[in-house]
């Protein structure tokens, strides 16, 4: 195998990876290489896709834990 081709595969960016890389940038964790392979990518709905699940997630996760802390107050 060439190196040009098993650079494109190693490169390839997929919905998981794309999501992975949302959650690394969230947190300020994005590795050099990453960024520079998602800016390699020529179609943005991927991580448009991925960004709108990002914050689907993160907005579900702060209103279960909003909720978990109001239910445990109500309770005392």
């Amino acid at each position: 195998m060439t190196e040009e081709k098993k650079s494109n595969s190693e490169d390839k960016v997929t919905l998981l990876s794309s999501i992975a890389s949302a959650c690394a940038a969230a947190f300020g964790v994005q590795s050099k290489k990453n960024l520079e392979r998602d800016f390699k990518h020529k179609k943005p709905s991927v991580f448009i896709l991925s960004g709108i699940i990002f914050v689907i997630l993160f907005i579900s996760a702060i209103y279960s834990v909003v909720q978990l802390v109001l239910s445990s107050v109500g309770a005392q």
